[in-house]
């Protein structure tokens, strides 16, 4: 079996075994190179086949790309914190107006560009708000990506932290305490 990359413009752009030709060059590869091959992964130079030197970088600044792009609902988010902190957005909001303000007499935060972000449906991992806030609740960026991740508010908790195991996830009342004994 004949292996081979498409190459266009000196530019890998696919992988085929058979010659491909509508593009520049078709370079025989090994069947180990062409199995390994990703996009990105390797480049030509000097018209051979080698590793690009930037891979990492390059799968380094996808995955980030990818993580800012997680998603979850306005609900989830504030579910999450108070699960882990006990407190909701306006409790967050309260805290930040309470907080004294930097050198320069403003706000840690813009407070109201934040309340504006708080009424969105979806939150974005990239959204710079998400860490500010983050931070100031104590959550890391590595928690906060993995929460993003799994929408699991555990990934918030510190190891020393116990998860809610209450089944009614909204309330720690006693469940009881709506009945009427007459």
């Amino acid at each position: 079996m004949t292996y081979y990359l498409f190459v266009q413009n000196n530019e890998i752009i696919g992988k085929g075994q058979c010659k491909n030709l509508s593009v520049d060059q078709n370079v025989e590869v090994t069947e180990t190179l062409y199995n390994d091959y990703e996009s990105d992964k390797y480049i030509i130079q000097a018209g051979n086949v080698v590793q690009n030197p930037d891979y990492e970088s390059i799968l380094a600044q996808k995955e980030a790309e990818r993580i800012a792009m997680l998603n979850l609902t306005a609900a989830d988010v504030e579910r999450a914190i108070y699960k882990a902190k006990g407190i909701d957005f306006e409790d967050v909001i309260a805290q930040l107006e309470a907080m004294p303000l930097t050198e320069d007499s403003t706000p840690v935060i813009d407070i109201k560009a934040l309340k504006i972000e708080l009424k969105a449906n979806n939150f974005y991992r990239g959204n710079p708000y998400i860490d500010a806030v983050g931070t100031l609740l104590g959550f890391s960026k590595q928690q906060l990506d993995e929460f993003f991740e799994t929408n699991d508010y555990t990934k918030l908790l510190t190891p020393d932290e116990p998860a809610d195991t209450d089944s009614d996830s909204d309330t720690d009342a006693d469940t009881d305490s709506d009945t009427n004994d007459e």
